[in-house]
């Protein structure tokens, strides 16, 4: 666990910040707040560098240390209600990256990238980290779309009948970037029933050119092999592109800034729906 310092407000009868440096003492005095560092005395909130304490080299270059600023909060509107948390915008004057985690789900996050300036807010979707492909979780199986049973299977190329109908939700990624596709599963029969799916790779190309009687999927074959050609083929999409949002009563999310110029923010807020499993 990392260290941090607390400073205790007797106004406010709390203790309002907690900051990643580690002075050797800190004092307030006159409005400004000292603090000693190696023998030297600093007074912050005077320069123009932010997110940065004593300027220590951290490396080769003499690179100063950086500290990161961060706020956590939570959303908690209607606590017995479930939820999806669709959104995180901020009002300021930049985006923040964020990550969300909530009482049933975490690994959302948004990049500072992810931000989109409308209407004065910066805006993003909430994004997901993409599930373990061979043991996906119970929001992740929300986006199971079935495709149907395979003609043949030739090693990572997977072709289907000239009548079954891929369609346009499965998404092939960069064959080039691991894991940007779509993740595609097989289902074995047993009986007349496919009770369970196994993760075979994720999609690198959609091919569709019925005159010339083809009609296939390839995936990059990092996943398990059906062992027989006509298995039932179904995919899930890529986690990350897709924004499913963050399921639970109640949001704890945490905004981290990285720049060394000033930033204003002054709210967050989040785009938020009732869940409705059915």
């Amino acid at each position: 666990m990392p260290n941090y310092t607390l400073t205790y407000s007797p106004p406010a009868e709390g203790w309002p910040s907690f900051y990643s440096f580690e002075p050797e003492w800190i004092q307030g005095m006159n409005q400004f707040l000292y603090t000693f560092s190696g023998g030297n005395i600093f007074r912050h909130n005077t320069n123009e560098v932010r997110n940065n304490f004593y300027g220590l080299p951290v490396d080769g270059q003499g690179n100063p240390a950086a500290y990161p600023s961060t706020i956590q909060s939570v959303f908690n509107d209607e606590p017995i209600v479930n939820k999806i948390f669709k959104t995180m915008a901020i009002e300021g004057n930049r985006p923040w990256a964020a990550t969300f985690v909530s009482d049933q789900q975490d690994g959302r996050f948004m990049d500072v990238g992810f931000f989109e300036k409308k209407e004065g807010d910066y805006f993003a979707f909430v994004r997901t980290v993409n599930n373990n492909p061979a043991e996906p979780d119970d929001y992740a199986l929300r986006s199971l779309n079935g495709i149907g049973l395979s003609l043949t299977v030739v090693g990572n190329v997977v072709n289907f009948p000239l009548t079954t109908d891929i369609g346009s939700i499965l998404s092939a990624g960069d064959p080039l970037v691991p894991g940007s596709g779509d993740a595609f599963y097989f289902a074995l029969p047993v009986g007349t029933e496919y009770p369970a799916i196994t993760f075979a790779g994720y999609v690198n190309s959609i091919e569709v050119d019925i005159p010339n009687g083809i009609n296939r999927v390839t995936h990059d074959g990092s996943g398990a092999a059906p062992g027989i050609n006509d298995p039932l083929w179904l995919g899930i999409k890529n986690q990350q592109a897709e924004s499913n949002g963050l399921l639970g009563h109640y949001g704890v999310f945490e905004l981290t800034n990285t720049d060394t110029t000033a930033v204003e923010m002054f709210v967050a807020k989040s785009e938020v729906m009732k869940s409705y499993p059915g």
